[in-house]
């Protein structure tokens, strides 16, 4: 796994005549793979391992990952996490990191703990705790860091981000201390309703199973949220405990709590609806710009209609790496 952000930083700082020009050639050349940013329909991408992700990365995603981190803290209580990590977390690895708002949030409550934030993208800022660090990582190729060394993986929102989910998840439990922990959360892409206000035919419908079908078609499956559990016990992970919440997709409830998430829910899917799926459907299915505006109309309509009763399940899964036997266990 290519540490480019790292290489940067480091032949960035280096004034080493020695190094030449070609030392500097290469520099540029690495810059330039990470930072010649792509666009498409008025939206920005990733130009690293360009196609790889189907996501934007400009101020319009970043804004809306920061109400997904928002929505996050009010589902689990103001906690980061839910497994039961140690008090004293010394490597963390945070995947997919996206603006970086949770490693630093971690890095804030856990200043012992060396926090590693990896993406695709380098959106992350610049101003942020000493031991909190980000890099320019492609975590589906195979991983350099060392064996047995994280205490703890936080993975959130993958969903059509892995071809091969068995191997990302070898890659997890091979680089996890013995007795570390995998965390993973993640939203589903389905529109529900428990009331039949989400009727059959209706956007919503049509958006939750033209959405599977595209990450079926894509390559990388939308169905993470409903496949983690089964993926992270096949790793050989222990004691795995799932956490599913169904989330409002609007102010509908009358529960104070969920009204104020889905309240949230609602502004993340309306910032968020042409990112989740304007590459996808130009590329995959061949739509034109104005036809993804006309369908995107139809699901902001739904999206403002109080009495579509909406929601969409949330899955949060941890297990544990065995711990080591303990020498009177051998006896």
């Amino acid at each position: 796994m290519a540490d480019i952000g790292a290489q940067i930083a480091h032949d960035s700082d280096e004034t080493d005549s020695a190094f030449g020009d070609d030392s500097a050639s290469e520099t540029t050349s690495l810059k330039s793979a990470v930072y010649n940013y792509k666009y498409r329909n008025g939206r920005r991408y990733h130009a690293y391992k360009e196609g790889s992700y189907w996501g934007p990365n400009d101020e319009t995603s970043a804004d809306q990952l920061d109400i997904v981190h928002h929505i996050c803290l009010l589902l689990l209580d103001g906690e980061l996490f839910l497994a039961p990590i140690t008090k004293q977390p010394m490597h963390v690895l945070d995947l997919g990191t996206g603006t970086g708002i949770w490693a630093i949030d971690f890095a804030d409550r856990f200043p012992s703990a060396e926090v590693l934030g990896t993406d695709l993208s380098p959106t992350q800022p610049s101003m942020v705790p000493p031991n909190v660090r980000f890099e320019i990582d492609d975590f589906t190729e195979p991983w350099l860091y060392k064996k047995d060394h994280f205490d703890f993986i936080h993975i959130r929102s993958l969903f059509g981000c892995v071809a091969d989910w068995p191997a990302f998840y070898k890659e997890c439990y091979d680089h996890l201390q013995p007795g570390g922990y995998i965390e993973q959360l993640e939203f589903s892409v389905v529109p529900k309703s428990d009331d039949g206000t989400v009727t059959p035919g209706s956007i919503y419908d049509r958006w939750g199973k033209l959405s599977l079908e595209l990450g079926d078609r894509f390559g990388k499956s939308l169905r993470t949220a409903d496949e983690q559990r089964a993926g992270i016990e096949a790793a050989g992970f222990i004691n795995v405990v799932e956490h599913r919440w169904k989330v409002p997709v609007g102010g509908w409830p009358a529960d104070k709590r969920f009204k104020e998430l889905g309240q949230y829910n609602r502004i993340s899917w309306e910032q968020g609806i042409e990112g989740w799926s304007l590459y996808l459907l130009t590329t995959v299915m061949g739509w034109t710009k104005q036809e993804v505006e006309v369908y995107l109309a139809h699901m902001r309509t739904a999206l403002r209609t109080r009495g579509i009763h909406a929601y969409q399940e949330v899955s949060l899964v941890y297990g544990q790496k065995p711990p080591r036997p303990r020498k009177d266990d051998d006896e």
